[in-house]
């Protein structure tokens, strides 16, 4: 994310390997938003899917900040490794540790903290706190000891835009934003939690959001479950769902159409989606694919 200011933020830096593809793909990102630098790179959480292309994007674009969670809750080897290895390029840094109800200093934006370490806000944010009737139907699932249910969620607001990203926060963490009172209030655009796997997403909370639009950042084989696809289909005021591939799980009827999916094939050229906003809350969705672009004005 680029502010006006100039200032960026990047929400965790894909896989290690596959010969530095994810960094190459931020990195290149990065150059064409005019950066040099990353100012702030938040740590959602310590899967190598998220955390573990850190020291090789730090080997392409210098990285000011570092924003996570604390210690790794997980304590195989595996992950262990994966964690001390972020910690020392984190160290060539500054360090913030993310505590909800915090804000990451972006110039520019409005970056607050709802969920960090397993802890959630714990008052609602401004115009939200509302009784929440989805809630009397709303089942919760087996709890997540593990890194997932730790995830930093953020809500990021540029005037009267507002994003909600919480990361892989798991289903039962979801709810007790959402219930019995829902803390979060309406989103403009509402980036899917775990890439739209059946862990997370429960209708309670995605419907309540009332987003306008929903961003599914899932792979082809990666998330993208057909029961999520249909409740976000279904969220009182949405008006599209754009993904960022195909999902074979969802097949022709629980995919976006073609146009709004940035990767159809399942060996994909990594296209991307942008997402460009203006003060006022209209936003313009653009898929790098096929140039395709929507703007959705104020609500």
């Amino acid at each position: 994310m680029v502010s006006p200011s100039g200032e960026s933020l990047l929400v965790d830096a894909g896989w290690p390997d596959f010969e530095g593809r994810d960094a190459e793909r931020i990195a290149a990102a990065a150059k064409s938003a005019g950066l040099k630098k990353i100012d702030y790179l938040v740590v959602t959480h310590y899967h190598r899917d998220h955390v573990g292309g850190v020291p090789e994007l730090a080997e392409r674009i210098p990285v000011g900040t570092f924003v996570d969670l604390g210690p790794s809750v997980e304590t195989s080897q595996a992950a262990k490794d994966l964690f001390e290895a972020y910690r020392k390029v984190r160290a060539k840094g500054r360090h913030i540790l993310a505590k909800p109800g915090d804000r990451i200093p972006v110039k520019g934006l409005d970056v607050e903290i709802l969920s960090a370490a397993g802890e959630l806000i714990s008052a609602p944010l401004a115009r939200a706190g509302s009784p929440n009737p989805l809630c009397a139907e709303a089942q919760r699932g087996n709890d997540d000891p593990g890194e997932n249910g730790q995830s930093i969620g953020m809500m990021i607001r540029y005037g009267k835009f507002r994003l909600l990203d919480l990361g892989d926060l798991s289903w039962n963490r979801e709810l007790d934003l959402a219930c019995p009172d829902h803390r979060l209030g309406t989103v403009d655009v509402y980036l899917t939690t775990h890439h739209a796997s059946e862990m997370s997403g429960p209708a309670a909370m995605v419907h309540a959001l009332h987003p306008q639009v929903a961003v599914m950042n899932n792979g082809a084989r990666k998330g993208g479950a057909p029961d999520v696809w249909r409740v976000l289909r279904s969220s009182p005021g949405l008006e599209d769902i754009w993904q960022l591939h195909f999902s074979v799980e969802g097949g022709d009827g629980n995919n976006a159409p073609p146009q709004f999916i940035a990767n159809v094939e399942e060996n994909c050229k990594g296209y991307g989606l942008k997402l460009s906003v203006d003060s006022d809350g209209s936003f313009t969705v653009t898929n790098a694919r096929n140039g395709l672009s929507k703007t959705y004005p104020p609500r």
